[in-house]
């Protein structure tokens, strides 16, 4: 009976290899790359998906699936045909219909056929490497290790803080919305210190982020660091509308207060984005902190939702200004869900943001849903581009380092333009 191998793949592959070793006619290999194909199609769902495609394969051949550590197929049947493959190979062809290595010359790059026993020893040879590699891998991850951060040392890191110029970290993002074709404006900008950047300076084998009630005090420190760091930034171009990730308890500070009052011209609004757990951990703060700043004039934004917790959620009760849904690969199947039509319709479209958006992909799937404004990579690089095609000084850097200099409130990286008006540029 046919049966899905996984864990030391490798190993159990190679054992069988060596049970048939001594007679190998008539037994084949069928080699499926998943390990070739883009990114957003290696993800773990659709992985599922494509094993399922060559069961008629397994059952047929009477052999055995092997998902290896790479993430390939391998399958060891007997008289393994290319007539017999065809029909999951275009099912394959259909559904992965933007992936060239699907489709590329006969697809040989994507599906190989070794049999056997003339191809054996080469196989075998290819499997020993990947076991060899897998362990390799092991033991450098074993090696770069991250120890959580203990109870006991989080007051030396938060002491530690005081040494770190916390504006040099400080990286901003913007939310574009969509005007018209080809036309689009900045809704808002982030202002965010990055997980990664933090840790760089207290050793990259340390993990912040293990203990959640150990970062969400340590934070809470942060946050009242980020935004004193405003002062110090060397923009002369600020959004109308400038977003924070906080805690919920640093709307209550005195940081806040004095950013708010002290920092902000006339007009401006804060957007303070926080996340989904902390507003149900304490549902009394949230709704005061909500109604302090729509007092003040501002916004809370629910951040880092998805169709399954909306469709859990009543947003009607939490009543957030606006919220930002993450993007992923899979929701290009999710084009007609009436649970996220009803949560959009009743925040407002114009109150969604789609965030991590990658591709043009993305931007397609949220304006099918009445979604209008945007941040990630994909917005990232054009937004770059938008900037780009108004410098003067356009051809003497690269796209990546006027995005990296846009992200940037100050420092060295940020100086190496010469064209900073241009740079702050506001669409």
């Amino acid at each position: 009976m046919a049966k899905s191998v996984n864990g030391s793949a490798e190993k159990y592959l190679l054992d069988a290899l060596d049970r048939i070793a001594r007679n190998p006619f008539g037994y084949s290999v069928l080699y499926v790359n998943v390990s070739k194909l883009k990114p957003k199609n290696r993800h773990p769902s659709f992985v599922k998906v494509f094993a399922k495609l060559f069961d008629s394969v397994v059952g047929t051949t009477k052999g055995t699936l092997y998902v290896l550590s790479n993430g390939d197929f391998a399958i060891l049947g007997k008289n393994i045909t290319h007539e017999i493959v065809d029909e999951a190979v275009d099912k394959l062809k259909y559904g992965l219909s933007s992936d060239p290595v699907v489709h590329s010359g006969d697809g040989s790059e994507f599906v190989t056929i070794y049999d056997f026993p003339n191809s054996f020893a080469a196989f075998y040879d290819y499997v020993e490497n990947l076991m060899q590699n897998q362990e390799a891998m092991v033991l450098a991850d074993e090696a770069s290790y991250k120890r959580p951060v203990g109870a006991g040392e989080i007051e030396n890191i938060i002491a530690d803080l005081d040494a770190i110029d916390i504006a040099d970290l400080v990286k901003r993002q913007s939310v574009l919305k969509i005007l018209g074709a080809g036309r689009f404006k900045v809704l808002f900008q982030e202002f965010f210190v990055a997980v990664k950047d933090l840790t760089a300076q207290f050793g990259e084998n340390l993990d912040l982020v293990a203990n959640r009630w150990l970062f969400l005090y340590l934070t809470q420190t942060l946050d009242k660091k980020t935004m004193s760091a405003f002062k110090t930034a060397e923009l002369q171009k600020w959004p109308e509308q400038i977003s924070l990730n906080l805690n919920l308890s640093s709307v209550f500070s005195r940081e806040f207060v004095s950013f708010a009052k002290g920092f902000l011209r006339p007009g401006q609004q804060i957007i303070v984005e926080v996340q989904l757990m902390d507003a149900f951990n304490n549902l009394a703060l949230y709704f005061e902190a909500k109604e302090i700043l729509r007092r003040g004039g501002h916004k809370l934004l629910i951040d880092g939702l998805n169709p399954l917790t909306l469709k859990m959620l009543n947003v009607s009760r939490l009543d957030p200004d606006m919220i930002k849904i993450f993007w992923e690969p899979l929701l290009e199947f999710d084009a007609q869900n009436a649970d996220l039509k009803a949560a959009i319709e009743t925040v407002g479209k114009e109150n969604v943001v789609l965030a991590k958006c990658d591709s043009e992909k993305a931007l397609k799937w949220g304006v099918g849903y009445g979604i209008t404004a945007f941040q990630g990579p994909y917005i990232d690089n054009l937004e770059a581009a938008l900037i780009r095609s108004k410098c003067p000084d356009a051809l003497n850097c690269k796209p990546i380092e006027c995005l990296k200099r846009r992200r940037r409130l100050s420092g060295i990286l940020r100086d190496g333009c010469t064209q900073k008006d241009v740079l702050e540029e506001l669409m």
